[in-house]
């Protein structure tokens, strides 16, 4: 019997190399896809809410001041932007959820056209109020320069969370439902 050529052994463990790594690869993407949430952990804050006045998609000119009474999740976003992507079905979800306990989301868009708008609206069937705010005033009066980024105004105007980045559902309920419920 003769014994293999030490390429076939080289070739071999080359494979099995490569096929360890591929395996890895698929294990270690599928658990941090699964295992991360995405989200953001908003920081409790306390400052009066900015007197904001903007256009909603409909034309009408809307303010932060029409809503004093509930507690309002002010979403900033944009269509290129993919975590604000990544956030619209939880935030329509908990949005619909809750709507009916003196909760308002307003999403306040930064710097697009109502053209560049509404066809996003519709694809990801948005029913929350949506802003538009083509002059960053609103980035602004809130002081945050990032995409996304919310703040929680509780039923008395007082800003009380803050976040940076992506909200998740698990996270929505978790922070924001006490303060809807209170």
């Amino acid at each position: 019997m003769t014994t293999p050529p030490k390429r076939f052994y080289t070739i071999m463990i080359g494979i099995g190399l490569i096929s360890f790594g591929i395996l890895l690869f698929i294990v270690l993407n599928k658990y941090s896809a699964s295992a991360q949430d995405f989200s953001t952990v908003p920081v409790q804050v306390d400052f009066p809410a900015p007197d904001l006045t903007l256009q909603d998609i409909s034309g009408n000119i809307v303010s932060l001041d029409d809503h004093l009474g509930s507690v309002v999740l002010v979403n900033f976003w944009a269509t290129w932007c993919l975590p604000c992507t990544e956030e619209m079905p939880a935030l329509q979800v908990f949005y619909e959820k809750y709507k009916e306990n003196g909760f308002v989301l307003i999403a306040i868009n930064q710097k697009e056209s109502l053209e560049t708008v509404m066809p996003f609206v519709k694809e990801f069937e948005l029913t929350f109020p949506i802003w538009l705010d083509k002059d960053y005033q609103s980035q602004s009066e809130f002081h945050t320069v990032g995409l996304p980024s919310s703040y929680v105004i509780d039923r008395n105007g007082q800003v009380r969370l803050m976040w940076a980045g992506a909200i998740s559902k698990k996270n929505l309920e978790k922070y924001v439902s006490d303060l809807i419920m209170e």
